[in-house]
């Protein structure tokens, strides 16, 4: 009874997981998508790319995903980003980390996934980040800006990665914790945060954020969204969202296009 229990609970990981939804979505993309690997030092992390339909040179949107990992959602995201008309490029950080070398669909469940991003090293991170925008720069087709976004986790990433790389043109942070203050005064390009008005662990830390950036003469618009919880961008475009969680996903995609396209 104990081993049926133990491989429902992993079954039930797995099928949440697989966002099918997400991936149903993403299959009937006709854009194109692909799988590169970019080098870290001795690293190859594996990124997912999705190119826009359009006759111009597009600016690029470098994704940073969740706790979670390297899902059917994000990858979603990064065809969502294309379909707006940028080139996306989401970076899995969990490449060469999971068992037998492999990436985040190499983990048995979530739980081995969120303890094995848990412990990444901030330097790792941002050495990836920086393969995945290096690449960005020599493809034929880009216009050369970078924006950066990143969600739970990952938006915490974003704002670190706004205190390490000066060529960005905006990073956006979603539901994601600050840099130390004395890091703020790296940053070079306009931090836009969104926050669910109901993930206080996480929106807490916005008035102090606020008030560190001032110092530091940085740019930083954050907007709580009243009702929303922690995730609101992924569970707010799940089938029969809370309706909270899915006006303040879209208001927050909608404030993300019009900064990039502004940067353009």
């Amino acid at each position: 009874m104990r081993s049926l229990a133990v491989f429902a609970a992993v079954f039930l990981a797995t099928c949440s997981f697989a966002q099918d939804w997400a991936k149903k979505k993403l299959d009937a993309s006709n854009r194109h998508q692909e799988w590169v690997k970019v080098k870290n030092g001795d690293r190859e992390v594996s990124c997912f790319v999705v190119y826009p339909e359009r006759k111009d040179k597009a600016p690029v949107l470098l994704l940073i995903h969740e706790i979670m990992g390297m899902s059917d959602w994000v990858e979603s995201v990064a065809d969502e980003a294309a379909a707006a008309g940028f080139i996306a490029i989401a970076p899995d950080f969990l490449s060469e980390m999971g068992p037998s070398g492999g990436r985040t669909d190499s983990f048995a469940d979530l739980q081995h996934i969120r303890e094995a991003i848990s412990g990444l090293s901030a330097n790792q991170v941002v050495g990836d980040l920086n393969a995945a925008a290096n690449y960005a720069k020599t493809i034929p087709s880009t216009n050369g800006k970078i924006a950066v976004a990143g969600f739970c986790w990952g938006g915490g990433q974003s704002f670190n990665f706004a205190t390490a790389r000066p060529d960005l043109s905006a990073a956006f942070v979603f539901y994601g914790t600050p840099p130390t203050a004395s890091a703020m005064a790296n940053i070079h390009c306009p931090v836009y945060g969104f926050y669910g008005g109901m993930d206080n662990r996480v929106s807490s830390t916005v008035p102090k954020a606020q008030e560190e950036m001032k110092a530091a003469s940085k740019k930083y618009e954050a907007q709580v969204f009243e009702g929303a919880g922690h995730g609101f961008m992924r569970s707010g475009q799940q089938p029969d969202p809370d309706p909270a969680n899915k006006k303040a996903r879209d208001s927050a995609w909608q404030k993300m296009l019009e900064v990039i396209n502004k940067a353009r």
